[in-house]
C-alpha cells in the first residue's frame, strides 16, 4: 500500500468531483470529510468508497448539482428535502443547521429525505462536538441485513452515532446495527483478514468470521442479536416517518444491487450540551468517567482500553504524520478517473 498526503487525496477526490459538475464549493466539503474519514482509518466509508461514490453520479443516483432546500418545521425542528445530493455534503449541512437550532432552543433537530450515503457517519457526530453539541444521528439504508430469526435481507443495518464534546478528544461512537458493516467487511476483505469475531453466516447457515463467505449470502449478524434487529426498525421507522421521506422497505423497491442505495433518509440531533450545563461541569463529569475506565483492570495487559472515539484520533495522527495508506489499485483507479 502506498501512503499518501492527506492533501494530495483531498485533492484528487475534489479534482474528480468538479469535473463531474460538481460546483467548487460543494466538492471541497465532499473532498475533505472523504479525506478525513480516510485519516481516521475508516478507510472502508473513503478512500475505499470513492469509486462507487463516482459510479452513483454516472448512474444519476446522485445529483451533482443539486442542494437541499427546507420543506418546513417547528420550534426547534426542521424537515429537509436533499433532492438526490452528495450525501455527505447534505449531511454536513443537515447537523450545521442542527446546531445552529439548538442554539435558540437547547436542541435542534434537522430530518432529511431523499438523500445519499452519507459515507462515515461518524464524522456528523464529530462535527456537532465540535461546536460543543451533544450529537446524535443515524441513516436507514437498503435491505442489507436479515431481522432476527429470518434468512432474507429486508431490514437496514442503519448506522446510528452518538458524540460528547471534550477538549482532550471527543467522544464518539459510531456503530451500525450489524456486527460488522459491509464497509469494514470489504475492507478486511481486500486485505486477506479474517473479522475478530463472528459476523454472519455462509452459505451452508454457519456462522463463520470470513468477510468473503458473509458476502454472498448478507446474512450479517445484528448487533446484540434481537436487539440489534429491533434498533435498526425503530431507526428506520422514526427517520422515514420524521422527514416524510423512504423507508428502508421503500428504499428495497428501488433495486437490489450495490447501486441501490439512494433517496435515504436521516436523522440529525444537536444538543447544546456546553450551554446547558457549562463547560466546567461538562468536563468534570465526561473526565471523571472515563478516568475511572482507563483504571480498568485488564484481560490482556498489551491491549490499551480504549473510550470511543480514542482509536481514531490515534490513527489521524499516525497518517498525518506518516501519510493515508490506500490499496494500490484503488488509488490507480482513483488517478485514472
Amino acid at each position: 500500500m502506498a501512503r499518501i498526503p492527506f492533501e494530495t487525496l483531498k485533492s484528487e477526490f475534489k479534482r474528480v468531483l468538479i469535473k463531474k459538475g460538481c460546483q467548487e464549493a460543494a466538492a471541497e466539503i465532499s473532498a475533505r470529510i472523504m479525506a478525513e474519514s480516510s485519516c481516521d482509518g475508516v478507510y472502508s466509508h473513503g478512500v475505499n468508497r470513492f469509486p462507487r461514490v463516482v459510479e452513483y453520479i454516472n448512474r444519476g443516483h446522485i445529483k451533482i448539482d443539486a442542494a437541499p432546500t427546507k420543506i418546513g418545521g417547528k420550534a426547534g425542528f426542521e424537515q429537509w428535502d436533499g433532492n438526490q445530493g452528495l450525501g455527505n455534503v447534505n449531511a454536513k449541512l443537515a447537523m450545521d443547521r442542527a446546531v445552529e437550532l439548538s442554539r435558540d432552543n437547547g436542541i435542534g433537530c434537522v430530518a432529511l429525505r431523499n438523500t445519499n450515503h452519507w459515507l462515515r457517519g461518524g464524522t456528523y457526530g464529530w462535527q456537532a462536538a465540535d461546536a460543543g453539541c451533544i450529537g446524535i444521528c443515524w441513516t436507514n439504508t437498503m435491505p442489507n441485513m436479515p431481522a432476527w430469526g429470518a434468512k432474507d435481507r429486508r431490514i437496514g443495518n442503519n448506522p446510528f452515532i452518538v458524540a460528547l464534546p471534550r477538549a482532550e478528544g471527543h467522544v464518539v461512537i459510531d456503530c451500525a446495527m450489524a456486527q460488522f458493516s459491509y464497509g469494514q467487511m470489504e475492507n478486511a476483505q481486500l486485505r486477506g483478514l479474517q473479522l475478530p469475531v463472528p459476523g454472519g453466516y455462509d452459505q451452508e447457515g454457519k456462522i463463520t468470521a470470513d468477510p468473503a463467505e458473509i458476502a454472498k449470502t448478507w446474512r450479517v449478524l445484528p448487533i446484540g442479536f434481537w436487539k440489534g434487529s429491533g434498533l435498526s426498525i425503530l431507526l428506520d421507522l422514526v427517520g422515514a416517518v420524521l422527514s416524510g421521506g423512504n423507508s428502508t422497505y421503500r428504499v428495497g423497491k428501488q433495486g437490489n444491487d450495490e447501486y441501490s442505495e439512494y433517496n435515504l433518509s436521516q436523522v440529525f440531533i444537536a444538543i447544546d450540551a456546553k450551554g446547558i450545563v457549562g463547560q466546567v461541569l461538562l468536563a468534570q463529569t465526561v473526565d471523571e468517567v472515563l478516568a475511572d475506565i482507563k483504571a480498568s483492570e485488564r484481560v490482556d495487559d498489551h491491549q490499551e482500553i480504549l473510550y470511543p472515539g480514542e482509536k481514531e484520533l490515534q490513527i489521524r495522527q499516525e497518517n498525518l504524520r506518516l501519510g493515508i495508506p490506500v490499496d494500490d489499485g484503488i488509488w490507480k483507479s482513483i488517478l485514472a478517473l
